[in-house]
């Protein structure tokens, strides 16, 4: 009896560690096909790119990432520092609120900086209904190209650095701010060589998904006409039709990001970051009075101003003035196709996470964890360059088969589409799912075994209420990204079926900034909406 007790464990190890290498292996071949490109001959367009623009492409990408990097910076890390220590008037409000401006994509910031600014747009309008008609197109600034993409993606992306270093902030022991003004630091001394040292590991971890989301933008550099190594990989595959060199300049994004963490790693080879475990005291926040409380209301309003209350307001301007715009049954169509998109994927990633999160923690295979952090790097690759890799994957299976089975569920369809999120973002879950198993001592499953629950009563009575705060995270994160992404639906897409997403680029795209003002806006609704559900649970202890 014993014998086959063992037997029939063995078994269920194995369909746990089976199942779950065979998910994050198939996470890993759009990974394998990109570093297989160079292992191929160069194309003649590749040779002519690295003689003519390859090096502006490299140049522009750069540039675009120090400028996203350093605003993120400055506005997430800023605001993170005063809610976290200060009482000011609205800070309260400012924690949650600031939250929204994630649900604004960098495309849609684009579109409303582009008619706000542009000669006869709403700024001239605005000027001249309070002022009366001058030529103030001479005064006004130019907010396009590459400074316009900055701003545009960083006010987009600064909430990863924000909810991050928030966190770290409010981990951070009074006894070292203490310790500090003891050895008489100002609040500058305290802030610059006590508070961001100990939040360094939370700023880069929230920079690092600025950087892969800055590397991989499509939107909003090609609205700009921002030629950056993501709008030469589109070119290298529509116009020149060569999948190769997409690929080979798809492995230079991810480089990029290597390159950053291995900098940043290195510089701080020798430091440590270490909270003592006795003696912990936890913040006390300092209530701002006067000028100081101006200066601090005003910049993190300003902020949130300008990331989020601005392009709502522009998207609202339009579609009440342009009212032929607003199509309702078009609204009802894009709002179906968008939350099926979302549920579907989102449900999927979420079981997918969860069994392979447990398969490592039931079989502690040292393989499946290799195999599962290296499919995680997927989040680096561009989402044109994802949606190429399927194409090209679906079709190598097709003619290894002999049949185009493959092309006809992968190409054009709403699974092909669903795969690719799941790609793109299984990252995001399994590392949401991870942390919170982590935090779950495995002695737990012991005294439910002994209980009298089985491995599956455990997972729902135990498991899915422990981690109930991080599923709706996850949830709210993967439902955003979905309905953010541009470049994996515009090319996957089904014949005639649009999101919120797709549809306002088409408009952008044929100059009607007008027509794409309902799109962009239900967009930025809907990922309010999933903000404003789980904001308790993002804000859980803050």
């Amino acid at each position: 009896m014993q014998f086959y007790q063992n037997y029939f464990s063995k078994i269920k190890i194995n369909f746990w560690l089976i199942s779950s290498l065979l998910i994050s292996s198939l996470i890993c071949v759009p990974i394998l096909i990109i570093l297989s490109s160079f292992f191929t001959e160069l194309s003649g367009y590749y040779k002519l790119l690295t003689e003519t623009y390859l090096y502006t492409y490299v140049i522009n990408t750069v540039i675009l990432f120090i400028g996203v990097i350093l605003f993120s910076f400055v506005f997430g890390v800023g605001i993170a520092y005063l809610v976290s220590f200060y009482i000011f008037p609205g800070s309260k409000f400012i924690t949650w609120a600031i939250i929204l401006s994630f649900a604004v994509p960098g495309y849609i910031y684009a579109y409303s900086l582009t008619a706000f600014f542009e000669y006869f747009g709403n700024l001239y309008s605005l000027l001249t209904f309070l002022f009366g008609e001058a030529d103030y197109n001479k005064y006004m600034p130019r907010v396009d190209s590459m400074f316009g993409s900055i701003l545009s993606i960083s006010f987009s992306l600064f909430v990863y650095v924000y909810l991050i270093t928030r966190v770290c902030f409010i981990y951070q022991s009074q006894n070292q701010i203490d310790a500090g003004r003891n050895m008489g630091f100002s609040k500058y001394q305290i802030f610059s060589k006590i508070l961001i040292p100990a939040a360094r590991p939370g700023i880069i971890a929230g920079l690092s998904l600025v950087a892969m989301e800055t590397i991989s933008d499509f939107g909003t550099v090609s609205f700009f006409n921002v030629q950056t190594l993501t709008t030469a990989i589109y070119d290298s595959w529509i116009f020149y039709d060569d999948l190769n060199t997409a690929y080979q300049l798809s492995f230079f994004l991810i480089l990029f990001v290597f390159i950053f963490f291995s900098i940043e790693k290195f510089s701080r080879s020798r430091s440590q970051y270490n909270i003592p475990n006795k003696g912990y005291k936890t913040v006390e926040k300092t209530t701002l009075k006067g000028k100081q409380a101006f200066i601090a209301s005003f910049f993190c309003f300003f902020i949130f101003f300008l990331s989020f209350v601005f392009p709502v307001s522009q998207m609202l301007f339009w579609v009440l003035k342009f009212p032929a715009s607003f199509n309702l049954n078009e609204i009802l169509t894009l709002s179906f196709n968008t939350s099926f998109l979302v549920i579907i994927t989102t449900s999927i990633l979420i079981f997918l996470s969860f069994l392979t999160n447990y398969g490592m923690r039931v079989t502690d295979s040292k393989l499946l964890s290799t195999v599962t952090n290296f499919s995680i790097s997927g989040y680096a690759i561009p989402g044109i360059i994802l949606s190429v890799t399927i194409l090209t994957f679906a079709s190598l299976l097709s003619n290894f088969f002999g049949n185009s089975f493959f092309k006809i569920i992968i190409i054009g369809t709403v699974f092909g589409m669903i795969t690719a999120y799941c790609i793109r973002f299984y990252a995001l879950a399994i590392n949401g799912i991870k942390s919170g198993y982590e935090k779950l001592n495995k002695s737990i499953d012991d005294v439910s075994y002994l209980m009298g629950y089985t491995k599956f009563g455990t997972f729902i009575k135990v498991h899915v209420p422990f981690l109930k705060q991080n599923l709706v995270i996850i949830g709210m994160m993967v439902s955003i990204d979905i309905l953010k992404e541009l470049p994996i639906t515009f090319i996957l897409r089904p014949y005639n079926f649009d999101t919120f997403a797709t549809k306002a680029y088409v408009f952008a795209s044929q100059d009607m900034l007008e027509y794409a003002a309902s799109p962009s806006l239900f967009l930025i609704l809907f990922s309010s909406i999933f903000i404003l559900f789980s904001r308790k649970f993002i804000l859980k202890g803050f």
